[in-house]
């Protein structure tokens, strides 16, 4: 079973519609033994940081979360939780990841809406994707590239389009929403 994280955060059905699609069963569940006995976690996102956080320390998840062994996937705002601490309303997130999230420079359109490929990629999630390849971003906040960066993409400026620590992935992209390519990503995923 695939346990999909309730967190107070959206994109939940997409994300698991995207697993129908694949083949597999999931279950959104805020539950710490659903989730230390799912064979994989999924975070998806589109929220608010700081809203997501409490939500998560109030149950006492992002101790949980912290302590997963099987395959963990964070997405968008997945992913940004995932590290350190965000400019969102300057919240410290779970440190999963060693990276701070801020915001996007005044100098182009926000939020970051649309198609694009990888500046590089790296490691089993991309197995069988090509830096042409484009995937769906929605957002206005960004991972600045750290030592676990395992995909860039460049939007006013490079950032981590993807994240991978031990059995923690992530990405700031939608793969749900992005086609093919998001599904091979999924799929990669969901055989770790």
């Amino acid at each position: 079973m695939i346990a999909i994280v309730k967190y107070n955060a959206g994109n939940v059905r997409s994300v698991r519609n995207a697993l129908t699609r694949l083949g597999y069963e999931s279950i959104v569940t805020d539950s710490e033994s659903v989730l230390r006995n799912a064979q994989k976690v999924i975070m998806p996102g589109v929220g608010e940081a700081g809203t997501a956080m409490r939500y998560l320390e109030e149950r006492g998840l992002d101790v949980v979360i912290k302590s997963l062994k099987q395959p963990f996937l964070g997405i968008c705002l997945g992913l940004q939780i995932m590290c350190s601490f965000t400019e969102e309303g300057n919240t410290p997130c779970l440190g999963l990841f060693d990276a701070r999230v801020k915001r996007f420079p005044q100098k182009g359109k926000i939020p970051h809406m649309g198609w694009n490929d990888f500046e590089s990629l790296s490691g089993p999630l991309f197995e069988g994707i090509d830096l042409r390849d484009n995937v769906y971003y929605v957002h206005s906040f960004y991972a600045e590239i750290c030592s676990h960066t395992s995909a860039v993409c460049e939007y006013l400026l490079p950032f981590s389009a993807a994240i991978q620590k031990d059995n923690f992935f992530a990405t700031q992209f939608h793969p749900e929403k992005s086609g093919s390519v998001g599904a091979t990503i999924l799929s990669n995923f969901l055989r770790l």
